[in-house]
């Protein structure tokens, strides 16, 4: 019995100890990138609208893989890709119609779950990115948390705390057995 409660405790603390490690790694990515987490070279995008609804659930995260200025020039139709609208904003939808002007490459893009295409055609040099294939849904909520000021300190601070509160009760109870172990031995002059 012991064997396994000593199994569990020493399981608790490697995933309390990766936990915060993953925490101060997200919140910490996150911030040095301006808001936008990147891992391995693709940028995390919080999903914030159901316009590609059913390809990507509102709250989900999409891994994207910026786009330097030749790749936004070879964009073909069904590519899925973020660009920056005229007030600045981030959307991510699907090309669905490629037209050149002159030098310049223009998208026709759509949400898989609008009714219409967007009203203005995309120029290659916003787009941002394309969509890597990568989702995880329900997720993003998290990292929109992980990415204010409240839920940053949360992060970090909570798996630190729970880490340090099951280390005081290993130590607890690391004492109390020593101590009842110390209890029970007989010494020489306690038979004298």
């Amino acid at each position: 019995m012991k064997k396994i409660l000593k199994v569990i405790s020493n399981i608790i603390t490697v995933v309390l100890f990766l936990n915060l490690i993953l925490m101060a790694f997200l919140v910490i990515s996150s911030k040095a990138s301006k808001g936008e987490a990147q891992v391995f070279g693709y940028q995390l995008k919080t999903v914030l609208s159901g316009s590609m609804e059913p390809t990507f659930l509102t709250g989900s995260i999409i891994g994207v893989k910026p786009l330097n200025s030749k790749e936004r020039n070879v964009l073909k139709k069904d590519d899925v890709i973020t660009f920056k609208t005229k007030e600045g904003i981030l959307v991510t939808h699907r090309i669905i119609g490629v037209t050149t002007s002159g030098p310049n490459v223009l998208y026709k893009t759509k949400g898989d779950n609008n009714d219409g295409p967007d009203i203005d055609p995309i120029l290659s040099e916003n787009v941002v990115a394309i969509y890597s294939g990568f989702t995880i849904p329900y997720i993003g909520y998290f990292i929109d948390f992980a990415q204010s000021k409240k839920g940053s300190a949360l992060l970090l601070i909570g798996p630190g705390i729970l880490l340090l509160g099951f280390a005081a009760f290993n130590i607890y109870f690391g004492l109390k057995e020593i101590d009842r172990k110390t209890k029970n031995v007989v010494t020489k002059e306690d038979i004298v």
